[in-house]
């Protein structure tokens, strides 16, 4: 009889250490649910993800500033004769066709924060200066002079009708 009551212990033992194994994972994972979840964005970082804009008040050659997700993005509506100066040219220091950077040619949208230091450059003449160190930007937002190691950012951004875009989806 004492023998099987050895085993009778030894399956018991077993139970009992698969159950507390069973309960405490499924305590941990009870636990780490509330943690999880408090590390995803926020409602009002959530509301600054996209921003819609409305093209219609922007006159050709004109610019606009708006903020995304806390940055500046410039908008700017190019005349024709800045369309075919951007066409005819692949930018500076970081080449690459005024076409890929732009949905339609009038409409160009890029992020307005130097790839130096991080200033922001001024819109001047045709393209934008960075003050601070000198880097130039052509009406491609392509650098073309100065220590800027690269062209800015051109955000993603779509078109939702004819005159108004959203940035932040693509």
């Amino acid at each position: 009889m004492a023998e099987s009551d050895t085993l009778g212990d030894s399956d018991r033992r077993n139970f009992l250490i698969k159950v507390t194994s069973v309960v405490g994972g499924a305590g941990m994972v009870a636990a780490a649910v509330p943690f999880v979840s408090s590390m995803n964005p926020s409602s009002d970082v959530l509301a600054k993800a996209t921003t819609e804009v409305d093209l219609s008040g922007i006159p050709e050659g004109g610019v606009h500033t708006i903020a995304w997700q806390g940055k500046p993005v410039f908008i700017l509506h190019r005349t024709q004769e800045e369309i075919k100066a951007m066409q005819a040219s692949d930018g500076g220091f970081e080449p690459e066709p005024d076409q890929k950077r732009v949905i339609k040619p009038e409409w160009l949208v890029v992020v307005g924060i130097c790839t130096h230091l991080g200033c922001v450059p001024n819109k001047e003449g045709p393209g934008w200066t960075c003050h601070c160190h000198g880097s130039q930007y052509d009406d491609s937002g392509r650098v073309v002079r100065g220590p800027a190691p690269h062209n800015l950012a051109v955000p993603p951004y779509k078109f939702i009708a004819a005159d108004k875009i959203i940035i932040g989806e693509a």
